[in-house]
């Protein structure tokens, strides 16, 4: 393989391992920190960040040296990160993602024509990222323990890559642009803009309840065609015209901005308003999406712009400093604010102008660099790249390989078959998974998992299930145990409402989704509805997770009620954040049947199991035809998370 094809994939594999432990660290600060709704020093992991600034006195006299401990500090800490408890894999996370950043700037200092080379290793980071996640079921596979040793594979390729490619002998004086601070800013926001989107599309099916299947394939496509043309048509970038780029920009940030506006949801204002039902997106809705994928490859142009931009003329490496320095302050502060539209109600006073304004991360994120094109653009040079010698047939052929890997893993998984007609009973499980955290805040979704095979519900509602967002690093839960159960799901909120989910999975196909925003002053109300066909019988399932004032929860609780009383096969379930003593559970109580009070008077089990007073949060109400059989209460630590698990049989009468 020419050299040039192994600077794309040393580039790949940087980029790659960059976005993947800024992903783990910003994870990782959020489990021990804001996942407790506070702040304390532990965020300060975010200074990692600015980390970078501190080899910048060496990238002059000891570039080569400074390469190689860059380099063994990422493959050390990046393979080691699938194996540690949560607190470890912070630091070795921030580790990885300074010497990430540090690395990337050493080399774009220093190698001559890298415009070309990091654009096109950027993007096949994106196609690779995609294949990654979807070969993992929404999760980063080589960020799992069966995983991890891809992770390893990949860092021997990227130090066989540094070592053929001769990059060691051919470091040299930095090179870039005069005054670089506005070419790194840039840089910046093309890889937080990757890292918060694209580099992940479960996130973007997510926002807009679009075809899963149809958008991974379309970015890992236009991901790795960046890539291709880059190496076997450079031509056809290089005759892109500023004006052109400056279009394209705007078009990308107008369409990204709209795709998020429309699937922006009007609260009920008052404690009076009615419950405000989103059903499936329009066809409206999905316009603005649909260019927004057609688009987002005028990201690597960007950065292709901005690195040419930077290697123009001589400046000395202490001229890097303000651009680093502004670049990760710029992270951090988008990091917060797409993370506050998620926790407004618990950060105060910070947070709380945040509700509802998702949207408002990425217009800054794309909107700032389609300024900073405009501005870099003006008097653009030729770009200096090697020449071509040819159209590569094995190039091509790795790419369409990586493309057909993710389109297999992408296509929907095969359900389970279950007797529909045939089934006298159901049994229903609710399971707060708090974001598939443990009680100590280590990862748990293998473990839950395990569970809910052994439990075996026929529906389950899960809570706390939004982690397709950057702070729990894009991962699908969701999606993993959906896949790896064979289950019908339906997500319920959509993480751009900045609720904390509820989703649904079930053996039997789920009919008419939706979600009812109800009044909340805390918390967004986010109830996932859906019916299930079984028996002969039409059931409404309801998955709820409330959380605010005693004012709130009563009119949650008679919302609740009025859009369930017509139901005669009814299941409500979920965290209700409520114990059977306040107002609102009693209102729910007097209407709907508790599963486990109906069998248990004395809220303690046979096998002395003990749910009274301040032990039970988590509920199953059934309406008056459905009867209770057998239900059960699993505690921490063997549920696996936080809450204790719950599920009963079902049996019903016909009214």
């Amino acid at each position: 393989m020419k050299k040039q094809h192994l600077l794309i994939i040393f580039f790949a594999i940087l980029f790659l391992f960059l976005i993947q432990s800024s992903g783990v660290l910003v994870e990782s600060i959020y489990i021990l920190d804001l996942m407790n709704s506070s702040l304390d020093a532990k965020v300060l992991g975010v200074l990692f960040f600015f980390v970078p600034l501190l080899g910048l006195p060496f990238y002059k006299k000891f570039s080569r040296p400074l390469l190689w401990v860059l380099f063994g500090l990422l493959f050390v800490c990046r393979g080691a990160m699938p194996y540690l408890n949560t607190s470890n894999r912070m630091i070795v996370a921030g580790i990885a993602s300074a010497a990430s950043f540090s690395l990337l700037f050493l080399l774009i200092t220093s190698l001559p024509m890298a415009a070309r080379k990091a654009s096109a290793g950027l993007a096949m980071a994106v196609g690779v990222s995609v294949l990654l996640r979807t070969a993992g079921h929404g999760i980063d596979y080589t960020l799992t323990i069966y995983g991890s040793w891809v992770g390893w594979l990949l860092g021997i390729l990227f130090a066989v890559c540094l070592l053929l490619a001769g990059s060691h002998r051919r470091l040299s004086y930095p090179s870039y642009g005069g005054k670089p601070t506005l070419s790194i800013l840039g840089i910046y926001l093309v890889i937080t803009l990757v890292y918060f989107s694209v580099s992940a599309p479960a996130v973007i099916a997510r926002w807009t309840e679009g075809n899963y299947t149809l958008i991974v394939a379309l970015v890992c496509l236009l991901a790795l065609a960046w890539a291709g043309i880059s190496v076997n048509r450079p031509a056809l970038i290089e005759h892109i015209t500023s004006g052109i780029l400056i279009a394209w920009n705007l078009l990308f940030t107008l369409s990204l901005t709209l795709t998020l506006l429309a699937q922006r949801v009007a609260f009920p204002a008052t404690i009076d308003s009615p419950a405000v039902v989103v059903g499936a997106p329009t066809a409206g809705q999905q316009i603005p999406l649909a260019f927004m994928l057609i688009l987002f490859p005028v990201l690597f142009l960007d950065l292709e712009v901005i690195i040419q931009k930077m290697q123009t003329s001589t400046e000395k490496p202490r001229s890097l400093a303000l651009g680093i320095f502004l670049g990760s302050l710029t992270l951090i502060v988008l990091i917060f604010i797409n993370i506050f539209t998620n926790v407004w109600g618990y950060i105060e006073p910070v947070s709380p102008p945040f509700r509802n304004t998702y949207w408002l991360s990425f217009f800054l994120l794309s909107g700032g660099l389609t300024l900073i094109a405009w501005r870099l653009s003006r008097g653009k040079t030729t770009t200096k790249n090697e020449p071509v010698s040819g159209y590569s047939w094995i190039w091509s052929a790795v790419l369409t390989l990586i493309f057909v890997g993710t389109l297999v893993f992408a296509l929907p998984t095969m359900h389970v078959q279950a007797d529909a007609a045939g089934k006298t009973t159901l049994r229903v499980m609710t399971f707060n998974t708090q974001q598939s955290n443990d009680d100590n805040g280590e990862k748990s979704y293998a473990a839950q998992l395990a569970l809910i095979r052994r439990v075996n519900p026929d529906i389950l509602a899960l809570q706390e299930t939004d982690s397709t967002r950057i702070s729990l690093n894009n991962n699908d839960y969701v999606r993993y145990f959906a896949d790896n159960l064979g289950y019908y799901s339906y997500y319920g909120p959509k993480t751009v409402s900045g609720t904390y989910g509820t989703a649904i999975l079930s053996k039997y196909p789920l009919e008419n989704t939706r979600t009812a925003f109800m009044y909340s002053d805390k918390d967004e109300t986010g109830v996932a509805e859906t019916e299930v066909q079984v028996g002969g019988k039409t059931f409404t399932i309801y998955d709820v997770h409330p959380d605010s004032s005693d004012e709130a929860m009563v009119a949650f609780a008679h919302t609740l009620i009025e859009r369930s009383k017509d139901k005669p096969y009814m299941i409500a379930m979920g965290d209700f954040n409520l114990r059977d003593y306040e107002e609102a559970y009693q209102i729910i109580d007097e209407v709907y049947t508790n599963a486990w009070t109906s069998v248990f008077p004395t809220e303690i089990s046979t096998d002395g199991v003990d749910m009274s007073g301040e032990n039970r949060i988590d509920h199953i109400f059934l309406s008056p035809n459905l009867t209770a059989i057998d239900p059960t209460y699993i505690l921490p630590p063997e549920s696996a998370t936080d809450h204790p698990v719950h599920w009963t049989d079902i049996t019903w009468n016909t009214p």
